[in-house]
């Protein structure tokens, strides 16, 4: 399937996840996903064409398709909090902080 080969890509889903509330800016984005310039043109260029992301002023942010995948993704957090509480060791600082876990 060709959208569980974009979502496989390095960096797709961190951008997804980063773009969850409001819209940002592309060096916001570069430095909450911690990847480089080159990387995330290739992946928004992606994700814009497959009508998941546009830009606007405010910056980039999830089309409609977007924020249903996002709900469609739901799920796969919720596991991750759990799998986080079984594997504490598996999860890092940054993952800790953002799910609210506590080491």
């Amino acid at each position: 399937m060709v959208v569980l080969d974009l979502l496989g890509r390095r960096t797709t889903l961190r951008i997804l996840w980063e773009l969850r509330g409001e819209p940002l800016t592309f060096r916001a984005l570069q430095e909450a996903c911690e990847t480089n310039a080159r990387l995330l043109n290739m992946r928004l260029a992606e994700l814009k064409a497959s009508g998941l992301v546009e830009h606007g002023e405010g910056g980039y942010c999830m089309t409609a398709e977007g924020r249903r995948l996002e709900a469609a993704l739901q799920p796969l957090l919720g596991w991750a909090k759990q799998w986080a509480k079984r594997d504490p060791d598996g999860f890092d600082a940054a993952d800790r902080e953002q799910s609210g876990q506590e080491r």
